[in-house]
């Protein structure tokens, strides 16, 4: 009986001692004694706000120093849109910091997503898209195979003044160019490479006469199905001779994309002072 009181009395006294540290580490106590009133963050971000994460984390900075979930708060962060990565600390003793990483665009992908530079698909929100970005589009499992294409074929009309706008891989397997001068281009199924080496190569001969391409189809062993555009009476093109001339000029070199840097943004969470006023 004298053992079982002094376990009990020793269960009771553990209780008393871990019941105060439970309650401070879930939230139920300590969250006005040990408030989090200040977010710091820190990263290269353009598309993301302050605003945005401020909303995102206040909920769970409410639970105080102790017992805010950096984990849930982090994942929390990392589903906004074009958040790549995203780490949530704090600091002793009021401070909850954020470091975000955004998302870099590359290409468009279908109607509504956004391919970016480390091969991820992201849906951008609400957030502004660079228009000069090239489109793509093509199964998600693609992706790789997509990019490979672009970068190939753009090396290809490169050298001689032409950029390449759109890469399409439809459902059958099929792949299409778009380039900047409208310019529509199937290269089939197969042999895609070899169809726009040797593509690339007589395509300046063809342009010599100046007539305005509209389709190439690269789908024939010996050769290629050309369509041209209809000249007016004039001789130039339907769509006139600004836009003819604007079109067959080399192209200028693509804007790169303005990424502001904010070192640190350091401000105050809202939330409520609890403690009794004077």
């Amino acid at each position: 009986m004298t053992a079982l009181l002094r376990l009990l009395t020793w269960l009771i006294a553990l209780a008393l001692v871990a019941l105060p540290v439970v309650a401070v580490l879930n939230g139920w106590i300590g969250a006005e004694q040990w408030p989090l009133r200040r977010l710091r963050v820190t990263g290269e971000f353009e598309h993301v706000s302050e605003a945005q994460l401020r909303a995102t984390l206040v909920p769970y900075a409410r639970r105080g120093f102790f017992a805010v979930p950096l984990d849930r708060a982090q994942a929390a962060v990392a589903r906004l849109p074009w958040v790549a990565r995203a780490e949530v600390r704090k600091r002793w003793p009021d401070v909850l910091e954020v470091i975000v990483d955004e998302h870099e665009p590359f290409a468009r992908w279908g109607e509504d997503r956004v391919l970016s530079t480390e091969g991820r698909l992201f849906d951008p929100g609400r957030g502004r898209v660079p228009a000069n970005l090239p489109r793509f589009d093509g199964p998600d499992a693609r992706v790789r195979d997509v990019v490979a294409v672009y970068n190939e074929s753009r090396a290809l009309f490169a050298p001689i003044g032409l950029r390449v706008r759109e890469v399409r891989l439809d459902k059958r397997g099929s792949w299409s160019l778009a380039l900047h001068t409208g310019t529509q281009v199937v290269l089939g199924r197969s042999e895609v490479r070899p169809r726009l080496a040797r593509f690339t190569r007589l395509l300046p001969r063809l342009l010599a006469g100046g007539q305005r391409l509209e389709r190439a189809d690269l789908r024939y062993t010996n050769g290629f199905a050309l369509a041209w555009r209809p000249e007016t009476r004039n001789g130039e093109s339907g769509a006139g001779k600004a836009a003819s001339r604007s079109r067959s000029a080399t192209p200028p070199p693509e804007p790169r994309v303005a990424r502001a840097f904010v070192p640190s943004i350091d401000s105050r969470l809202p939330i409520p002072d609890s403690r009794p006023t004077t």
